[in-house]
């Protein structure tokens, strides 16, 4: 894990020395080592200082910060047969010789059509990635069909560039950074970027199928999904609430075997940290409960915003949650944190869904939560990693899978929200709990969001209050002091 860098100078230019003002900015990411390489050459270091950028002349070039996760993980960018690499992100399952790293199998999985090979690994593996290959004359990119890894791209006159953040994109004047699309191939030389899509969500026929059949097939395929995200670990940190999300993500992790440490963080004297100790006593699992104050809140807000780089304040009240979890499991030493997210996409969790519902039938609301799920790398998944990306914590996602979202984007509307008065939704996921035996007071918890249960919206309106502001003009406010070229509406 750790932060990817790529550039092409249209002038034919040497483009190393923008790289690296790239990597020092992203080195938040990972500082357990760096590299940059030219197409022929790479060099790794173990601290930033002492990468030879005199000894590199060349207008096209990779950088990666490095952060180990596991001890597979190796430094990058690595050479391959006439090509340098940097992988991001993991294969699920992880590479099956012991000690192989995922960069080593996807350069090895590369040849020497690089073109063919790289929409293959797109197509056909797997996992949450992005990766970059230098060739003599231009960098060929790609992304997974969910984009839980972030990625960034822009151009300007001389330079075009992809980076895992876009303040790293910003460093070097490229003002317009965009989201480079999940399931897509581009190559970026001197004329920009020529996209192709290699795999796209498509929206399928609904199957004919009964409650008990489709909980049955959906608690195999959570099951064996978690098994492949978990394959190369002994222990993991879940993110907990108590809800039937997180309740089957922690029963499911210690299945397979994990020695699973709960989390759950809020302010201080919140009634949500008793419910989540009773649900932990109840899965048998134990349970870290980090509270904190209204004043590491406000604290908390200005890292936030500078890692998740927009003044939305809806993601900034999830965002700082999320920054307690990683936190938290970091100190715990817990490097991998599974999460519930995607569950309320797929089986129709949040209220908004309802209200569509009543409003325009069920059509629409199956319509709005596809949209939802294909889009949840940019609402969601990439705010997240670069939060988690902060503490040295990677972010895995057991409902994110192909084989799993396949399968939901095809059940009947019914088995998920059962009619317009349905109050509690998931309906087929609340079956998989209690077919675990997980206990009814979690598997029938009404859906409440993160930022609620915390008390972090509460917490921020009071604090914008106290300066005469809306919660929107204060998370806007302190967004402009860290960011104040950028425009963040």
């Amino acid at each position: 894990m750790g932060a990817l860098v790529a550039a092409v100078n249209k002038e034919k230019e040497n483009v190393v020395p923008t790289v690296f003002t790239m990597m020092q900015e992203l080195i938040h990411r990972g500082n357990d080592g760096h590299g940059i390489a030219t197409p022929a050459s790479v060099t790794t270091t173990p601290t930033i200082e002492k990468l030879g950028l005199n000894d590199y002349v060349s207008s096209v070039a990779l950088g990666h910060n490095f952060s180990i996760i596991l001890p597979r993980d190796q430094l990058q960018p690595v050479q391959g047969d006439g090509f340098t690499i940097v992988f991001e992100g993991r294969l699920f399952p992880a590479p099956n010789l012991p000690g192989n790293s995922e960069v080593k199998e996807i350069a090895g999985k590369l040849g020497s059509n690089i073109l063919r090979n790289a929409k293959d690994i797109i197509e056909k593996l797997y996992g949450s990635f992005v990766f970059a290959v230098a060739e003599s004359d231009r960098i060929i990119i790609g992304r997974d069909v969910f984009g839980a890894i972030p990625l960034y791209y822009g151009e300007n006159e001389t330079i075009c560039a992809i980076a895992s953040e876009r303040k790293a994109l910003w460093k070097i004047g490229i003002e317009n950074a965009l989201s480079f699309f999940p399931g897509q191939l581009a190559v970026m030389d001197v004329k920009g970027f020529s996209f192709q899509v290699i795999k796209d969500f498509q929206i399928h026929s609904r199957k004919k199928m009964d409650m008990e059949t489709g909980a049955r097939a959906l608690e195999l395929l959570l099951l064996e999904s978690t098994r492949k995200q978990v394959s190369d670990l002994d222990g993991v940190a879940v993110a907990f609430s108590g809800g039937v999300d997180s309740s089957v993500v922690a029963y499911l992790a210690e299945k397979v075997g994990l020695d699973v440490q709960l989390i759950s963080v809020g302010l201080e004297d919140k009634p949500e940290v008793m419910f989540t100790k009773e649900a932990a006593e109840a899965l048998d699992l134990p349970i870290h409960l980090q509270t904190y104050t209204t004043s590491e809140l406000k604290e908390t807000l200005t890292k936030v915003l500078w890692l998740i780089e927009e003044p939305n304040p809806l993601n900034a009240c999830i965002a700082i949650p999320f920054y307690w979890l990683a936190e938290t499991a970091s100190k715990l030493g817990y490097p991998v944190l599974l999460t519930g997210q995607g569950a309320d996409e797929l089986f129709g969790g949040y209220q908004k869904y309802l209200l569509e519902y009543m409003n325009l039938g069920a059509k629409a609301v199956e319509q709005r939560m596809f949209l939802d799920v294909k889009n949840a790398y940019s609402t969601n998944f990439q705010r997240d990693n670069q939060i988690c990306s902060y503490h040295g914590v990677e972010l895995r996602m057991p409902f994110i899978n192909r084989d799993v979202v396949d399968f939901a984007l095809r059940l009947p509307l019914r088995l998920k929200i059962n009619s317009i008065e349905d109050r509690l939704r998931k309906r087929i996921l609340r079956k998989v709990a209690s077919n675990l035996e997980i206990p009814s007071f979690m598997a029938a918890k009404p859906k409440k969001a993160v930022q609620y249960t915390t008390g972090v919206t509460k917490a921020l309106q009071r604090l914008a209050k106290t300066e005469d502001l809306t919660l929107r003009e204060y998370v806007k406010q302190t967004f402009s002091r860290i960011y104040p070229s950028i425009d963040g509406n």
